[in-house]
């Protein structure tokens, strides 16, 4: 778990600005009032009228939510549905004052006070004066001219009225009656601009792939004899061109030019340019500003797919709230680092900014890091008025033209779509990006792309099969453990393989948990309307952030396990769009697992290396040659880590190279302690050997009472029982096989026999062989343990996360170790990897209990242990169904839904072919090794050699 404000150092924007910045007299020049973020904040007075600490004037910290201070009531976006539609908070509103001075140097400027964002309607006066019209609608910087309300000789007086509700219904509709949590207040920062009389307003660039690039900078105050100059500045800071301005007309400057070769912005290849733009009188600067941007083309080639430059692309892409649970939508920039960093860790390449504009430091890290980004209009299922939304189109539009991650702009989500706006965004975007239509309902489709959301998987077939480009702006709704990483690998083949297929975005990145300053800190996900993330609120990782990570990898990698006729050959698919593998790292590692009887849990790294990587170009496959050593095979595992250009991981994968058989040899030991005694009563078969002694029901066969020297009792028992299928009990028959003791049990049935055999070690063998014939959730056997007598487990397997029939992926072979807990995923406590659950691949597991430890091991492949009670999605039935018991050992286990794709009291089918239930048609028969106590182990274990260590543990 992440701390709570521990983050990532970054330069980008105003986090960390001094209150008041002064620049050279032709530069604009920056006053903050409030703090830069929700970690630097300046105390304002307030009043609050309704809820918690109303009624009086006090201080808040701004910017904030007030509900965060402590003032006023939540809600979350759907209390319309409780309270009926007409439910509003106009009792509670936010009074603000703040005292502030001015530079007596800004005399002769143009001063303007700049708000980034306020919820929801907000009146500004200055000194007693309004500062102009009401600005209603929450998420988009807005501003007014205050030069002439201003005192330069004393203090000045900043007086803000915030509504929480707003006065225009289609604000409320398209902001506020939403499907996530409501706040009140300022939330982004407030500062004061001061310009040159004569001043560029606001410039929008249009820079191609080509290096055609264009500019329209507004102009303010200004002559016809002026002139614009551009210097187009390359990341090393060298100067690449130097342009001036075509024509002028009273507002606007055109400036067009040709840059040669340019380095293009993609996600893969982040390449930022700066415009250097001065307004000038002849050799006179008047002032001066300064862009970042990328040149890069974007086409849609209709029937055909998404092109950057030239080159069709497909969206790894995730939906992400502007989201910190102690402050809301309040952020800072570390934060928004934190997340375009983890989305990046998951090998995804898009986000979209549901559902409205994020914080400027986020595009500007999106810019630099290289992220698709999605910039949306609010609009939940409600559109703005035309005339509100034309206000705000343009403010959405002029804040982000210049950001070159951003490649659609999106008008509404789910039938929040004013269409009269569609044709808004070009009058202010030079580089006309597409617009499209965030959708829930098929015919709405918009520019030539589909976006429907939470298509199944059999119908986004067909709609990948029609005419129309398939871009699905949300699927798989992440609830609880449902979706996100479900089903995700048949969707992403789909997408991949097909022509118009563009990729989608899950929903959504982190869980919104909110600390409820109402209720002692509590964090609340209101149900299950907020619990939709691949990460916890403050950013755990759930099981679906590592599976997203393999299911995502540009390397892509087929190979399941190490053939007999592997020669150190890996087949390599290049996934990336621009990127050569030869621009990749590779390294290798031959491992041996740690052991059950030493403490620590992970591998040993024995031998490791670098290989070069062959040249694969975007969509092509070639051959990745280990030069691994002759006595390879000697050893327990192959590692192999995939880095990308900037040396960040890809994906490590881990395969066996010993079998089950081998790696369990060590623990599995049949030296002779002592003589097997057996012993008969009316109702058991008795078995002792090594101080152990297991009893075996004569009317079932089953396991009913285990004791050890050093417990008087363990409660593991009535096991084996078939998870799924029937079985009658028919006969029970007991011997002395040479040196062991067997009790045989024959069932009529599905279930064929068992027979128990009793090591003089102390080991216990348990055969077992059952027939199934038809679809089942799962399969296999269970035995019963009581959960609160669980410490934990150590395992040789897949881990550390828990598994699913259609969600395998992002686990690894390793030696984990694991805590009990009762975390659930999504609604806390965040404690991850979660405890209970599927394990995948098991080789050994030891439990650890309040009666001791006992272990159970296989020869065999393919083996799933199921710890407890659990389940994915929370509801009014939670599903999926868990088998009887408390511990099984299972042969085939069951697919996950999610919330939206289906209704959870079905089957999952219509999530694809990992989604069916299993299909069994065969005998499955299989040995578990059981030891109650702490094995004895081999020599070979007994000496801890260590060269170099690689610790993985949850």
């Amino acid at each position: 778990m992440l701390l709570r404000f521990t983050f990532i150092s970054v330069v980008v924007i105003t986090a960390g600005i001094p209150a008041y910045s002064q620049k050279k007299s032709y530069q604009t020049e920056i006053k903050y009032l409030s703090g830069t973020d929700n970690s630097h904040t300046v105390t304002w007075d307030f009043w609050c009228t309704g809820g918690r600490k109303s009624g009086y004037w006090t201080t808040i910290e701004v910017p904030s939510h007030w509900e965060q201070q402590g003032f006023g009531g939540y809600n979350y976006g759907r209390d319309y549905v409780t309270y009926g539609k007409n439910f509003r908070f106009e009792e509670e509103k936010g009074l603000y004052r703040y005292n502030f001075t001015i530079p007596k140097h800004w005399k002769n400027k143009t001063i303007n006070i700049v708000f980034e964002g306020s919820m929801t309607d907000t009146e500004v006066k200055i000194n007693g004066k309004v500062a102009g019209d009401i600005h209603r609608g929450s998420f988009y910087r807005f501003s007014y001219d205050i030069t002439n309300k201003l005192n330069f000789s004393e203090p000045n007086l900043l007086e803000v009225t915030v509504s929480k509700m707003s006065s225009d219904g289609s604000v409320n509709n398209a902001e506020r009656l939403a499907d996530y949590w409501i706040f009140g207040g300022i939330f982004r920062p407030v500062y004061l601009e001061a310009h040159p009389k004569e001043h560029i307003v606001w410039c929008a660039i249009d820079a191609k792939a080509d290096g055609t690039f264009s500019m329209n900078a507004s102009l303010k105050n200004t002559s016809s004899q002026r002139q614009l100059v551009v210097d187009i500045v390359d990341n090393n800071g060298k100067t690449i061109s130097t342009l001036q301005s075509a024509s002028k007309t009273d507002t606007v400057a055109k400036v067009n030019g040709q840059i040669m070769h340019p380095l293009l912005w993609t996600a893969e290849t982040p390449h930022l340019y700066t415009a250097k733009i001065a307004l000038k009188k002849g050799s006179k600067i008047l002032h001066q500003t300064t862009e970042k941007f990328g040149f890069r083309t974007i086409e849609i080639r209709k029937g055909d797919g998404v092109y950057l430059n030239g080159t069709k692309i497909k969206m790894k892409g995730v939906n992400r709230h502007v989201w910190w649970p102690e402050t809301g939508r309040c952020v800072n920039s570390d934060i928004d680092l934190m997340d375009a960093k983890l989305i990046k860790e998951m090998n995804m390449n898009a986000v979209r900014c549901s559902h409205y504009p994020p914080d400027k430091a986020f595009l500007q890290i999106c810019d630099s890091l290289g992220l698709y980004v999605l910039n949306e209009l609010a609009g939940w299922q409600k559109a703005y008025s035309t005339e509100t939304g034309e206000r705000l189109v343009k403010e959405m539009v002029k804040r982000d033209v210049n950001h070159p991650s951003i490649i659609f702009w999106s008008n509404g989500n789910e039938g929040g779509h004013n269409k009269d706006l569609d044709d808004d965004y070009a009058k202010y975007d030079l580089s006309n990006r597409p617009v499209i239509h965030a959708h829930h309902r098929p015919g709405n489709h918009f520019n030539g792309i589909d976006c429907n959301h939470y298509e199944d998987y059999y119908s986004t077939k067909k709609i990948l099969a029609d005419s129309l480009i398939y871009m699905p702006t949300e699927f798989l709704h992440a609830q609880d453990d449902g979706g996100g990483a479900a089903a995700l690998s048949d969707f992403w083949e789909l997408h991949w393989k097909e022509k118009k297929g563009a990729g989608g975005f899950l929903w959504a990145l982190v869980d919104e948990g909110v600390v409820r300053t109402d209720f002692d800190g509590a964090i609340d996900v209101n149900g299950v309307n907020a619990p939709d993330g691949l990460l916890g609120p403050h950013r755990e990782k759930e099981g679906s952030f590592y599976s997203i990570r393999e299911i995502y990898a540009p390397v892509k990698i087929k190979m399941n396990k190490i053939s007999d006729t592997f020669n150190g050959e890996i087949i390599l698919e290049n996934r990336y769009h621009f990127t050569n593998l030869n621009q990749c790292t590779f390294n290798w590692s031959l491992i041996n697992f740690r052991k059950s009887v030493e403490f620590l849990s992970g591998y040993d790294t024995l031998q490791n290396g670098i290989v070069s990587a062959p040249s694969i170009k975007p969509l092509d496959s070639g051959k990745l040659k280990l030069p691994l050593p002759p006595e390879w095979k000697n050893y327990d595992a192959l590692m192999l880590s995939a880095y990308d250009q900037s040396g960040s991981e890809i994906y490590t994968w881990t395969w066996k190279i010993k079998p089950n058989e081998k790696l369990i040899s060590t623990i599995l030991t049949y030296d002779a302690v002592s003589k097997v005694e057996a012993t008969e009563t009316d109702t058991t078969v008795s078995m002792k050997a090594s101080g152990i002694t297991v009893s075996i029901s004569k009317k079932n066969g089953l396991l009913t009472h285990l004791t050890n020297d050093f417990s008087t009792k363990l409660s593991f028992k009535n096991g084996p029982s078939l998870v799924q299928g029937k079985s009658r009990f028919k006969s029970l028959t007991h011997y002395k096989d040479d040196t062991t003791y067997c009790v045989k049990v024959s069932y009529e049935g599905d279930l064929k026999y068992i027979l128990w055999r009793m090591q003089p070690s102390g080991w216990l063998e348990m055969e077992y062989e059952y027939q199934l014939n038809g679809s089942f959730p799962f399969t296999g056997v269970t035995f019963s343990y009581p959960e609160n007598f669980m410490l934990g487990i150590k395992y040789l397997g897949k881990g550390p996360y828990r598994v699913w029939k259609n969600r395998m992926q992002g686990t690894t072979y390793n030696v984990w170790q694991k805590m009990n807990n009762n975390a659930h995923t999504g609604s806390g406590p965040w404690i991850y990897p979660e405890f209970k659950g599927y394990y995948a691949d098991i080789s050994w597991v030891e439990f650890n209990t309040v009666e001791g430890k006992f272990t159970v091991a296989t020869k065999g492949d393919n083996l799933f242990l199921r710890l407890f009670n659990f389940y994915a999605l929370s509801g009014k039935q939670p599903h999926p169904e868990l088998p009887h018991g408390d511990i099984s050992f299972l042969d085939n286990i069951p697919p996950i839904g999610t919330k939206l794709a289906l209704n959870i009291n079905t089957n999952t089918s219509s999530l694809g072919p990992a989604s069916e239930p299993n299909h069994v048609h065969s005998n499955i028969k299989r040995t578990l090794y059981f030891y109650f106590g702490t094995p004895k182990t081999s020599g070979e274990n007994r000496q801890f050699v260590m060269p170099s260590i690689n610790i993985l543990t949850d």
